[in-house]
């Protein structure tokens, strides 16, 4: 849906502003207004904001440099961070009531994730060259099971640009529906009567519960 719709030059060049479009803005203008807080200016005592983020940069880095190496992972780091970053304050953001879930669109969870396994591929072909192919062969495997084993493992590879995208749009779409079904049948339940309003507060403490189920899918 357009938010905003500008016709220009007599309708030659037409600029829409949609949903998904507002809230990718807005979180990159949170993400640079929580960068600008966490700032340390150099200060003896560091604010919470700066203990926050600096917690979350040292596991992060911590993640990236044990599972790649210490050298390589410096080089990779920055950009697993920030893509790191960019889901989570966009999946925080779908969890506010009557927001929109920029991560639940698979045009944009697609769009990473083929993005990313495009790039990693060429990557490794650029610093591998054909050894890179080496990553479809299984270690010790028997040299009559290697055609299939590789078709197995070439598969599995391609599979990944669908896996990844189709799994965060899948668990923020089918958490988003779960809490909106059961709020709907709590809140119908609810509004009954005095008795049902009691009754009602059990299925309520479930969905406040799955709530910080789904913020920890968030993460």
């Amino acid at each position: 849906r357009d938010i905003l719709n500008l016709e220009i030059l007599s309708a030659n060049l037409q600029i829409s502003l949609t949903n998904i479009g507002f809230y990718l803005t807005l979180g990159a203008i949170i993400i640079l207004g929580l960068s600008i807080l966490a700032t340390n200016y150099n200060k003896l005592v560091s604010n919470n904001w700066s203990i926050a983020q600096e917690s979350l940069y040292m596991t992060i880095h911590g993640i990236v440099t044990n599972q790649i190496n210490a050298k390589n992972g410096q080089i990779y780091f920055p950009f697993i961070y920030t893509l790191f970053i960019f889901i989570l304050i966009n999946n925080l953001i779908g969890m506010i009531p009557y927001s929109f879930a920029s991560t639940s669109h698979f045009a944009l969870t697609f769009a990473l994730s083929f993005t990313i396994v495009l790039g990693a591929t060429i990557l490794g072909f650029s610093r591998h060259g054909l050894k890179f192919f080496s990553l479809l062969v299984p270690a010790g495997c028997p040299l009559p099971l290697l055609p299939l084993l590789v078709t197995i493992e070439l598969i599995s590879y391609l599979a990944r640009n669908v896996s990844l995208g189709l799994r965060l749009a899948a668990n923020i779409t089918a958490g988003h529906m779960l809490l909106s079904i059961l709020s709907g049948f709590v809140y119908n339940i609810m509004n009954s009567g005095i008795i049902f309003f009691i009754v009602g507060l059990i299925p309520l403490l479930f969905i406040i519960a799955f709530s910080g189920l789904e913020l920890a899918i968030a993460f």
